[in-house]
């Protein structure tokens, strides 16, 4: 028998504290893009952007949200090499750390009435930073808690990388909202920093997590047998290109969430609809603790399954989900938002929200696992990050065209289809064997039999 046929065990304990430490990192990950975001949209038109008109300085303001997604390609293309030569562990540590510090000083800049122009270039310089650490992030965790699952719950365990998004986002709920509703003199001055700085402690308890992590007994037999590449992306592109591109579509699937959690609640809470905020905000709470119960049990599934089948649910499911959620949101009836809203971010969509972790993980060989994802997952995330900015357009002047906004949801959810239905069925593949070209591999044992 090859040595590569040797199975690979993770010590015990492992796979629980793989999942946990994965859990803990994407959580921290949401919960900055959370309060950032709504930083962006309540706060930071005041504080860093006060000396233009209320309109631009808004504008302003969230253009600086975008940033993270430009920043995260290219901090993909680094962190992926980095983490497929140095090793799951220390990607995941250095990305924590680097998210933590950079979403904690941003509670710490100075404001434009204190330091002029210099404040907003200091806020756009954590932003990218918060980018870059975002890349690496959830490729990391997934591939390090894929790497120590059991063979036949690889699925179950990776999920945990997105339900910590849903627990992020719930955690943030908690904290901001008190925050929220301070004196608007309190909040500006000293009020919206401290969600930031409440990062520090998730940090910390990730950090300790992370750091008593060994490394995966697939990178470590990797490098002990065969080496680490040299040279990742270039191995990656000569022999996963389409593997690459079945990611960046997959990826797409990102953009009913944007559309969820930020022009639906637009459009719900405008003069055409006329719900009110609270409403529409308990309508996302409430779906994102579905996902938390959801997301691990459509992985389940897809490990006795299979990964295409739950994952076709998922994207084809939200195509047709998200239109009647926002049909529903047009009517004005809540009982029907809040219905549609659950059963298509809680249930449906969750479907392929927990199982793209081990999807898109088993298209890799170790040896290029963490580029592969990495590159592949944020080349498409930045394009649903944009999909909203499309969407308020194709909504029109008085942005109540539902239905061109939902036909352009179930258009993104095309691709995310088609990567599933070209990818191979991996859940059963040995994790020694993933990523390899099986006829390939057959011809080569046969001449090396022969």
């Amino acid at each position: 028998m090859s040595d590569t046929a040797v199975p690979l065990d993770a010590p015990p304990g492992q796979p629980r504290k793989a999942a946990m430490a994965a859990w803990i990192g994407s959580a921290l990950e949401y919960y900055d893009f959370f309060i950032y975001g709504s930083a962006a949209a309540l706060i930071f038109p005041k504080v860093f952007f006060d000396d233009s008109d209320p309109a631009d300085a808004t504008l302003l303001s969230l253009a600086t949200f975008g940033v993270a997604y430009a920043a995260r390609p290219i901090g993909a293309l680094f962190l992926g090499h980095f983490g497929d030569r140095v090793g799951r562990k220390k990607i995941m540590v250095f990305t924590l750390i680097l998210m933590g510090l950079s979403t904690f000083l941003i509670g710490c800049l100075p404001t434009r009435a204190q330091v002029g122009g210099l404040a907003p270039v200091l806020l756009v310089l954590c932003r990218i930073l918060q980018g870059i650490s975002a890349a690496g992030e959830q490729a990391s965790a997934s591939s390090m808690t894929l790497e120590h699952a059991p063979p036949d719950r690889r699925g179950f365990f990776t999920s945990f990388t997105l339900s910590g998004t849903q627990g992020g986002q719930l955690l943030a709920t908690l904290v901001f909202l008190p925050v929220a509703a301070l004196p608007e003199d309190q909040l500006l001055s000293w009020g919206w920093r401290v969600p930031f700085w409440a990062s520090v402690g998730v940090a910390v308890v990730g950090y300790v997590i992370r750091r008593t992590l060994q490394e995966t007994p697939a990178f470590t037999k990797q490098a002990a047998t065969e080496g680490v590449v040299k040279l990742p992306l270039a191995v990656l592109f000569r022999e996963h290109w389409a593997d690459v591109l079945r990611v960046v579509a997959g990826a797409l699937i990102a953009s009913v969430s944007t559309i969820f959690t930020v022009w639906a609640l637009a459009y719900g809470t405008s003069d055409a609809v006329g719900l009110s905020r609270t409403q529409m905000l308990w309508v996302g709470a409430l779906a994102n603790l579905v996902a938390l119960g959801a997301i691990p049990l459509w992985a389940t599934l897809s490990d006795r399954i299979g990964r295409r089948p739950v994952y076709l649910i998922g994207a084809a499911g939200s195509a047709v989900l998200m239109s009647a959620y926002l049909w529903a949101i047009s009517t004005g009836s809540y009982s029907l938002v809040l219905l549609f809203g659950i059963l298509a971010f809680g249930v449906v969509y969750s479907a392929a929200n927990g199982v793209w972790p081990s999807f898109y993980g088993e298209m890799f060989s170790t040896r290029v696992r963490l580029s592969g994802m990495a590159i592949g997952t944020q080349i498409g995330f930045a394009v649903a990050g944009f999909a909203v900015t499309f969407a308020a357009q194709i909504a029109g002047p008085g942005g109540d065209d539902w239905s061109s906004v939902a036909l352009f949801t179930a258009a993104l959810c095309v691709p995310p289809v088609l990567a599933a239905l070209t990818a191979r069925e991996t859940h059963t593949v040995p994790t020694e064997r993933l990523g390899e070209d099986t006829a390939g591999e057959a011809v080569r044992r046969e001449a090396v039999s022969a």
